[in-house]
């Protein structure tokens, strides 16, 4: 009887150990617990009191589109943010009677959501639309076409410090987006989408299961967006192109070298994402 309860408790000694070591591993390396908002940050984006109030805020990663903006509206620089690798320009566009802000952003979660921070300071709207490429895990989803996502997974670092930790955030002015797409006529398709932080990490097997959970696209920035505009407030518009194809034996980039038309490059979606500025507005 006694061996029997001296086991008893090096049994549950031994539980209680590994529970502790799994319990103190877990709080002091896993990204998911790193939401705070019972605490102050040290370092806040402080909005300048002279700061250009406009309709809204429209978000390229394209450079081509940037050029193609500055040659073909009515546009002016009124400011910049700055970061390490450089000082960049932020517009001032005059379209049907609105003002809208216009920035080209960085590629990945932390880039973009620390670049949306910085020129929150320089303008005023609680309006931004985003739009930009990504990969497409459905094949019968065709080239150039518009994804609008439902969902995001959050396959990224950026959103656990703006969000409670969960597998998926909602995008949830979807909708609103689609509306817009469909009083314009515009073929476009609604789904989950996929946020990763790292584009040569698409593994096969993680492909397979984001498109057993529904997703349709693939691409860096999405949830991580979604996850500071809800911190701060704000109300963000998304949208991306069907570019290339992971849904195949083989990656297929859907293009040739130097084209622009259904890329991320493709000059056309920043008409569009300017017209949902307008609608919104």
């Amino acid at each position: 009887m006694y061996e029997h309860k001296r086991a008893n408790r090096e049994i549950y000694f031994i539980w209680w150990t590994w529970s502790k070591i799994i319990m103190n591993y877990r709080g002091r390396n896993m990204i998911i617990d790193s939401f705070d908002d019972r605490s102050i940050a040290k370092i806040n984006p402080t909005p300048k009191e002279n700061r250009l109030k406009c309709d809204a805020c429209i978000i390229t990663f394209s450079n081509v589109i940037e050029d193609y903006v500055l040659n073909n509206y009515d546009v002016e620089q009124f400011s910049t943010y700055k970061m390490v690798t450089g000082t960049f320009p932020i517009y001032k566009i005059n379209f049907n009677g609105k003002i809208f802000a216009f920035y080209k952003t960085l590629l990945g979660a932390p880039a973009s959501v620390g670049t949306l921070e910085d020129v929150t300071r320089e303008i005023d709207t609680n309006k931004f639309v985003v739009f930009g490429g990504a990969g497409c895990l459905d094949k019968n989803i065709v080239h150039g076409k518009i994804m609008i996502p439902t969902y995001s997974y959050r396959d990224e670092g950026t959103s656990y410090h703006y969000a409670p930790a969960s597998d998926f955030i909602q995008i949830k002015n979807s909708e609103i987006v689609a509306e817009f797409m469909k009083s314009k006529k515009l073929p476009y398709v609604l789904g989950k989408n996929w946020t990763t932080d790292s584009f040569y990490r698409e593994t096969e097997n993680n492909i397979s299961k984001r498109k057993n959970d529904g997703c349709i696209s693939v691409e860096m920035e999405c949830s991580a967006m979604q996850a500071v505009c809800d911190f701060r407030g704000l109300e963000l518009y998304y949208f991306l192109t069907s570019g290339d194809l992971l849904d195949s034996p083989e990656w297929n980039k859907r293009r040739v070298d130097g084209e622009f038309k259904g890329t991320q490059h493709d000059t056309r979606h920043f008409d569009i994402a300017i017209e949902l500025a307008d609608f919104l507005t």
